[in-house]
């Protein structure tokens, strides 16, 4: 079976190399973008099934060395080829999982302060810090579109800004000592995020009927007006009930875009919660992208740690992830979601 497999992907790797050298494809755009992630993805797993191959052929040479010789070296050798060629098969089925669609997606994020009070929308700063240095890290464009007290709506933009930052959503809990606590006690705090995946009109149509359009002033602090113009939207779509609000920029049409942006951001997770709660129960478990747990990652001041509860991984290093180096736990947390869909693939 494995066997198939790597000649299926030394085929399919091979088909999309030549394709990409066609002429033809350097004038469609969604054909070369399409090309591209395909073979993105393909390289890993064409480069694991030429790992296994000179693995097997090790083995082999090891085995024939093995029938002329008992010595235990040799042996020695055998077990590591044939130890090589389990990790390196595991590997490449991991790598051969179904993708998630909305991987390549630019994605929204919407970070809000929880339960804490005031020490909720600093932590929430900190969140919104935090992830905008991992963006940034990992090569990909932020876009602030709303700020305010607690609350922060921004864009991620770049390959795979889904497959990356999809992991982020749910509720971020902080224990320390806020700066204003005189006592020295440690209070507990959170932060909400949601990450969507960034929605095109091809996604989402939304009938221009279903909205609402409401203009207004901008406002700044205590309600004070900061804008001489109705520049400030708020946008609802009233067969959902979603309200989208944006303020920051002195243009109406960018204020409307930036709101329309979200907007179809949202319907489209919607469509998706939908979709995978059909699933769910289909199968009697959550299984796919979307799920969020009521709390996915501690972050503990005094003890330097960071643990993510979904799959109980531990790190002690805090201030470095506060400063975006979240990488440990995006890698586990992709491996995790590969080798559960394949359990899935493998009893479905």
């Amino acid at each position: 079976m494995i066997e198939q497999l790597v000649e299926q992907i030394e085929a399919r790797f091979s088909d999309v190399q030549r394709e990409m050298s066609d002429p033809d494809v350097f004038g469609d755009r969604n054909r070369a973008a399409a090309l591209g992630r395909s073979y993105r993805q393909l390289e890993v797993a064409a480069k694991l099934a030429e790992a296994w191959r000179q693995a097997v052929a090790d083995e082999a040479e090891a085995r024939a060395m093995l029938d002329e010789d008992e010595d235990s070296e040799v042996r020695e050798m055998l077990a590591e080829s044939r130890a090589e060629i389990e990790r390196l098969e595991e590997e490449i089925r991991l790598a051969m999982v179904q993708r998630d669609p909305n991987d390549e997606k630019d994605v929204i994020v919407e970070i809000r302060g929880g339960a804490g009070g005031d020490e909720a929308g600093l932590w929430a700063a900190d969140v919104f810090r935090m992830l905008s240095k991992y963006a940034e890290s990992r090569r990909l464009k932020v876009e602030l579109l709303e700020a305010s007290e607690g609350a922060y709506t921004f864009a991620i933009k770049g390959d795979g800004a889904y497959s990356i930052f999809k992991f982020e959503g749910g509720t971020h809990r902080v224990q320390r000592v806020p700066a204003t606590e005189s006592q020295g006690r440690t209070h507990t705090s959170t932060a909400t995020v949601a990450v969507l995946p960034e929605a095109e009109d091809v996604d989402v149509q939304v009938d221009a009927n279903d909205l609402q359009i409401d203009v207004y002033r901008s406002s700044g602090p205590g309600g004070q007006s900061v804008n001489t113009t109705d520049s400030a939207v708020r946008i609802t779509h009233r067969p959902s009930g979603i309200v989208v609000s944006m303020q920051d920029e002195k243009s109406q049409l960018q204020n409307r875009e930036r709101a329309m942006r979200v907007l179809r951001a949202r319907l489209y997770e919607q469509a998706l919660a939908e979709q995978q709660a059909e699933l769910a129960a289909d199968r009697r478990s959550q299984v796919g992208t979307g799920e969020r747990a009521e709390k996915i990652r501690t972050y503990n001041y005094s003890q330097r740690r960071v643990t993510d509860h979904r799959i109980n991984f531990t790190v002690h290093n805090l201030d470095d992830v506060l400063e975006g180096t979240l990488d440990e736990f995006t890698n586990a947390l992709q491996n995790d979601e590969k080798r559960r869909a394949l359990e899935l693939q493998t009893t479905g």
